[in-house]
């Protein structure tokens, strides 16, 4: 079985909504023969309320923005040290249902922090990734013509005050951790290394770097869009 190519961009610190937006129309553009991409970033400080979220779990934002989005799941914050990853995914192509991609990418982050003997697990009924009780990962999907975006968000090395402005995807007094904390590198790009190691193994894909630009697909004809 041939390995899928995958365009990994590092695309360094980003704007929450003009790179959701991004992400949005490539999904929206892509064509069959569209390669899958993995978008890694940071995004400057922001709280983001997911289909499911509610405005109550949201305590105190302060001066950090909440923005509702498209993506499953409850609030959660993206800040600077946290590493969030975007996997655009023709699922149809990848052969993959939507549970066994959320199975999945929740592996690649405890095979990530595997990596430094740092025990990590699932719980049930919430997604995610947890060491010792305290989330380490976060996930939120969407799936758009047979193809995956939103993503995940991994703590490494950042502020964790703005968590206790929220009750993290919708669990009040839900401990949250970092990979710093628990042992690991400080620096986010040893953790992408990995983590893209990882996420290809898992997934089965060959990854070669792509410019460090939020790319832009044509406009399909009207007729097209589906």
């Amino acid at each position: 079985m041939h390995s899928l190519p995958l365009k990994v961009r590092r695309l360094g610190r980003q704007p929450y909504e003009v790179t959701w937006k991004a992400m949005s129309d490539f999904t929206n553009r892509r064509q069959a023969d569209t390669a899958d991409e993995l978008w890694l970033l940071e995004h400057d400080p922001v709280f983001t309320l997911g289909q499911a979220g509610k405005m109550e779990h949201v305590l105190m934002p302060g001066d950090i923005p909440v923005v509702p989005v498209d993506r499953g799941g409850q609030v959660t914050y993206h800040g600077p040290g946290q590493i969030v990853a975007y996997p655009l995914i023709d699922l149809r192509r990848a052969g993959l249902g939507v549970r066994e991609l959320v199975n999945r990418i929740e592996q690649v982050l405890i095979d990530t922090l595997e990596h430094w003997n740092i025990g990590a697990e699932r719980l049930q009924g919430a997604p995610g990734v947890y060491v010792g009780g305290a989330k380490v990962g976060a996930l939120g999907l969407r799936v758009r013509r047979g193809c995956s975006f939103h993503g995940l968000a991994f703590n490494v090395n950042m502020d964790l005050e703005p968590y206790h402005r929220i009750n993290p995807c919708g669990y009040k007094g839900l401990a949250v951790t970092q990979v710093l904390d628990l042992g690991g590198p400080s620096q986010l790009a040893d953790v992408e290394d990995v983590l893209v190691a990882e996420f290809c193994r898992q997934f089965g894909f060959d990854a070669t770097s792509a410019a460090p630009e939020i790319p832009v697909l044509p406009e399909l004809p009207a007729h097209a869009a589906v």
